[in-house]
């Protein structure tokens, strides 16, 4: 065999090895290797890496957040009615740190018995204390929920790293008789529904019509007021008025009595001072001054006392002729 010969069988001998034992991992994986069946110790990140080839293999182990589909699970509940579940999906992420120890114990497809095999497992552990009613109506709700809390609690023992983000779950199938049933009873809850809204709106037009009139009657006694308190003000006004202009009558009353008082008073005290002994005399003599006649002797008395009786008869005619 020649050199060249020799040559050519070792560099595709190279090639063949090195295509062999030259592999990828993509980004969000993980891979883990094999050989001879046996799981190694060995794990690797995304990139190319470098393996035995022939002798070695190796698989991809998901570590981003992925979504497990269970489909068409069947669920017998407490009456003895079979349902079936078209599909519920979990929503999980696996910790790369915990990948070597969940691959170990349960394999690179560990999904399907952590996940898919406990979901059928806690699905008709719910459904078989639950009737239909409460399956297909009331408590469909938190089926999801439970289920989810269910699972982790279960993959905190049995696989720690593995964690469940979310769970969701379609309506059931239910036979089609009962499944007619719920929608007669949901029509008619519906209408029932409906009644009872078109009462809440009636109520409510009631109440706002009954708070309208309250406001209309509060706000007409609240103007009766300002009017009422308006005439009592202007009636207090014109009392305060008037009393103010009989303060001043009086006061001007009081003033001119007083002033007449004093004027009065006054008039007196120089009445007094005037009137002495020495002044009437004078004004007794000036008087006597004045009179045209004057009669003197000692008959005087006489002639006046003859005129008595004259007198006094004339006095007499006057008080009859009164």
């Amino acid at each position: 065999m020649s050199i060249s010969s020799t040559l050519i069988i070792c560099a595709t001998a190279t090639v063949v090895f090195f295509n062999f034992s030259i592999h990828k991992i993509d980004e969000g994986h993980v891979g883990v290797y094999y050989r001879g069946g046996a799981l190694l110790t060995r794990t690797s990140g995304p990139g190319f890496n470098v393996m035995t080839p022939f002798l070695t293999t190796y698989r991809l182990v998901q570590t981003t957040l992925q979504t497990d589909e269970v489909k068409n699970v069947p669920c017998g509940t407490s009456g003895g009615v079979m349902i079936y579940f078209d599909r519920i999906e979990v929503v999980n992420i696996l910790s790369p740190s915990y990948v070597y120890d969940i691959v170990k114990n349960y394999t690179a497809d560990y999904d399907n018995t952590l996940i898919f095999n406990k979901i059928h497992h806690e699905l008709n552990q719910f459904c078989s204390v639950h009737n239909l009613q409460e399956v297909y109506i009331d408590l469909f709700d938190k089926i999801d929920e439970n289920l989810k809390i269910s699972l982790q609690n279960d993959l905190d023992l049995m696989a720690p790293g593995l964690t469940i983000q979310a769970v969701r779950v379609t309506k059931p199938k239910i036979p089609e008789a009962i499944r007619r049933n719920y929608e007669i009873m949901e029509g008619e809850k519906t209408k029932l529904l409906i009644s009872q809204q078109k009462q809440k709106v009636v109520e409510k037009e009631a109440e706002t019509e009954r708070k309208r009139a309250v406001i209309e009657a509060e706000k007409q006694a609240q103007v009766a007021k300002i009017q009422f308190d308006q005439k009592i003000m202007e009636k207090q006004s014109l009392k305060k008025m008037a009393q103010i202009e009989d303060e001043a009558n009086v006061a001007r009353l009081r003033v001119t009595a007083d002033a007449e008082y004093y004027t009065a008073t006054k008039l007196a005290e120089a009445n007094k001072v005037k009137l002495t002994t020495q002044y009437l005399e004078l004004m007794k003599y000036e008087a006597l001054a004045k009179n045209t006649k004057i009669y003197f002797g000692e008959s005087i008395p006489k002639i006046w006392g003859n005129l008595s009786p004259f007198l006094d008869q004339t006095n007499d005619k006057k008080s009859l002729s009164g």
